[in-house]
């Protein structure tokens, strides 16, 4: 059995639930282990973690014991949770849930698409790859693999042709940047994760955005550090904006060691930050002494023509400024190619530590994606265009379908984050699960429980499956008890 010693307590349970009660307050059990289960399913409560006790857990919740009892037995029916008698209970992925196969949650659902195609998958903010230009990029990297072959194929930093295409293309972007100040990771994930690594320790605040994206929440928990969240304010557009005065007194009052933030078509909100805070921030930076990680991973899908200039371009050769990017979602999720630009003492250090994690990446999958940065405006062109259209489509099918919902409208990058009528992401992810649709619920994005309101929708799938599964959404959300209205959880700051 694996490690059992991993447990949460009860009140912790209780904030990381959020507000799951349903609005009219019947059916109790069911909500609980409908919750429970996509919390598991998610990946917001990791296997094997044991739950608390029915009794602990009633009286955080607010509940009969008989809820609770009832709510374990329903999730030990459905194989989430496996239960040792005088024990305890722990948290398992189910063999089969909600109709398919599937695998250890580590995105944003724990679903392969692959695996079944009658899912409907808008969990995932990821477009197909171009086809015809990688694979004309592919077949120039196998010739290009020649020069390698007689090497032994180890490269920490990255191979250099790479490290010199992503170097070209911070300084076309306005960024100076030489080859040794570009480490080659393992996708833009691996990059925070080693960032904040080598960064940060234990128990150290790390300042997020709120919301934000939820695999950088991830990896700053599994370092065991703490996320400090900073709320996103309103902006016209539906999007968000960020609150400098805010952000700087979050900064004197919780000293955190790091801050990672998303400037351009904020996960999940859309928003970009303009130039003048883009100093602004910077300048903070050099105050306070605290290094900004900066996730650039969707700075190709602007659709405007003009794009903002790199955060880093304010101290280009500072170590406080941090950057990473990514081949994912301009070119293709399955190349799994990131890269981080920063200061070339720090890289060096960076890549010092990463020998602890892997020894660098697939030479082959390198060259080919230091060929599509060679043409990444001829590839990113087209589908900014193509992202475009289907923002403004997806837009029109959710006015006439759900005229109540309040969606953004970003310039750019895969998703709009939608404010909904009432706060019910959780069950209307729940529900969408039984019509086959996969959704990313609101508190995915968040800490303990916020953003029950929200949700967010990628307009990344095929015209015609988006319809269908906005039809089948439209399902799932008429079948949610809408007869009173619920308290949404307010979100709780991590101090």
């Amino acid at each position: 059995m694996a490690d059992l010693d991993r447990r949460i307590g009860a009140h912790s349970f209780a904030r990381l639930l959020g507000e799951w009660r349903p609005p009219d307050g019947r059916g109790l059990a069911t909500a609980l282990a409908d919750r429970v289960r996509l919390l598991v399913l998610d990946g917001r409560l990791p296997l094997q973690t044991r739950v608390p006790p029915e009794r602990e857990l009633a009286i955080a919740l607010g509940v009969s014991r008989t809820t609770v009892a009832s709510a374990y037995d329903a999730l030990r029916a459905a194989a989430v949770l496996h239960s040792r008698r005088g024990a305890g209970s722990w948290t398992q992925l189910p063999a089969d849930p909600g109709g398919t196969d599937a695998q250890r949650s580590v995105g944003l659902a724990p679903f392969s698409p692959q695996a079944d195609r009658a899912l409907l998958d808008l969990a995932h903010a990821a477009l197909p790859a171009p086809g015809a230009a990688l694979r004309r990029a592919a077949a120039t990297a196998v010739h290009d693999l020649d020069a390698l072959l007689g090497g032994h194929g180890y490269d920490l930093l990255g191979l250099p042709a790479l490290r010199a295409a992503v170097a070209d293309r911070y300084t076309a972007r306005g960024l100076p940047t030489t080859p040794d100040q570009v480490l080659v990771t393992g996708g833009g994930q691996q990059a925070i994760s080693l960032v904040v690594g080598a960064l940060t320790g234990p128990g150290d605040r790390i300042l997020v955005e709120h919301p934000t994206y939820p695999n950088a929440l991830e990896a700053i928990a599994h370092r065991g550090a703490r996320a400090v969240p900073v709320p996103m304010g309103p902006h016209p557009d539906g999007t968000g904006s960020w609150d400098l005065k805010l952000v700087a007194a979050t900064v004197r009052d919780a000293a955190p060691r790091l801050a990672y933030l998303i400037p351009e078509h904020q996960n999940p909100t859309g928003a970009v930050l303009d130039e003048a805070c883009r100093l602004r921030l910077v300048e903070m930076a050099r105050r306070t002494g605290t290094p900004l990680l900066v996730d650039e991973t969707l700075v190709e899908l602007g659709f405007a023509d003009h794009r903002p200039t790199p955060v880093a371009a304010h101290a280009p050769d500072s170590p406080l400024l941090i950057s990473v990017g990514s081949a994912s979602k301009a070119f293709w999720g399955g190349l799994r190619v990131g890269w981080i630009r920063t200061a070339a003492p720090l890289v060096r250090r960076i890549a010092a530590q990463r020998a602890a994690v892997d020894l660098g990446g697939p030479a082959l999958e390198q060259l080919l994606v230091a060929r599509l940065l060679a043409d990444v405006e001829e590839v990113t062109s087209a589908r900014r265009i193509e992202l475009a259209a289907a923002r403004d489509h997806l837009l029109g099918r959710l006015a006439a379908t759900f005229p109540r919902w309040r969606p953004s409208r970003p310039t750019g990058g895969l998703s709009l984050w939608i404010e909904l009528d009432e706060p019910g992401s959780s069950r209307l992810s729940v529900a969408a699960r039984r019509h086959g649709v996969l959704l990313a619920a609101g508190p995915r994005f968040g800490l303990d429980g916020a953003f029950e309101r929200h949700l967010r929708l990628p307009y990344t799938l095929r015209r015609d499956r988006m319809d269908l599964a906005l039809e089948r959404l439209a399902l799932a959300w008429q079948g949610l008890d809408h007869a009173a209205p619920a308290v949404e959880a307010e979100p709780v700051a991590v101090a």
